[in-house]
């Protein structure tokens, strides 16, 4: 492979915005190299590609940085829309439009309040986070109704934008049921979306990524026992 044709991703693993790089790479069939870096430590790798937020992940291209999961998502399925593999992004303009809007909606209304119950000790904190995490998943019920048209996923028959987006968090929603004793995947509640997980975790782009709830919650141990981490020295992007 030339160099300008390697794809390298500086990540962590437990980082649900790494996951997304992660499955969208898997899905076009792209080869990588995978970087690991420390959340704890940020290397000098990281620095140099990300100087502005300092954050993961980041794909590099060559010798060409891309940061930020959702900007790398669409990089990678712009860069490798020739691979023979379904569109991530919608053809139409309207359902383009769509998509983005419900990814953003996830960065913007669920994963905070993810990071607050990873991360926070402060009880006012994590029950507001609770109870803003519950009304994100609620409304997000009611999009992948409308949105699948009675199908798998978010975008039909194939996984799209705003399934990567959520799907990605799939495995710490498995561990705040854990640490907060909340299932905030209610089948009496959201029927609809329990069966989208199920149907995406089946997916090998995505089985190959998600990590079990367990290692996180033993990261999440290791984190807060060394009180080396807050809620946002942990973010990533």
């Amino acid at each position: 492979m030339a160099k300008e044709d390697e794809v390298k991703l500086i990540g962590v693993w437990p980082s649900p915005f790494v996951a997304r790089a992660m499955i969208a790479l898997n899905l076009k069939g792209v080869e990588y190299e995978f970087l690991p870096d420390d959340l704890f430590n940020k290397s000098e790798l990281l620095l140099k590609f990300n100087p502005v937020y300092k954050l993961v992940p980041v794909l590099i291209h060559g010798d060409k940085p891309v940061c930020e999961s959702r900007i790398i998502v669409e990089y990678i399925d712009q860069v490798w829309a020739s691979s023979g593999r379904p569109s991530i992004l919608p053809a139409d303009p309207y359902d383009r439009a769509t998509a983005r809007f419900w990814a953003a909606y996830v960065d913007d209304k669920l994963a905070p309040h993810c990071r607050v119950l990873v991360w926070s000790n402060d009880e006012k904190s994590i029950a507001e986070a609770k109870e803003r995490l519950l009304a994100a998943v609620l409304q997000l019920e009611e999009a992948f109704i409308v949105c699948s048209k009675g199908k798998s996923f978010f975008g039909g028959d194939t996984i799209n934008f705003v399934d990567i987006a959520l799907g990605s968090f799939l495995s710490w929603m498995k561990a705040f049921e854990i640490i907060t004793g909340i299932n905030f995947l209610d089948k009496t509640k959201i029927p609809r979306l329990v069966e989208w997980a199920k149907c995406f975790r089946s997916v090998d782009a995505a089985k190959e990524v998600l990590p079990e709830a367990e290692k996180l919650l033993e990261f999440r141990k290791f984190g807060m026992a060394a009180s080396r981490v807050t809620v946002a020295d942990a973010a990533t992007k």
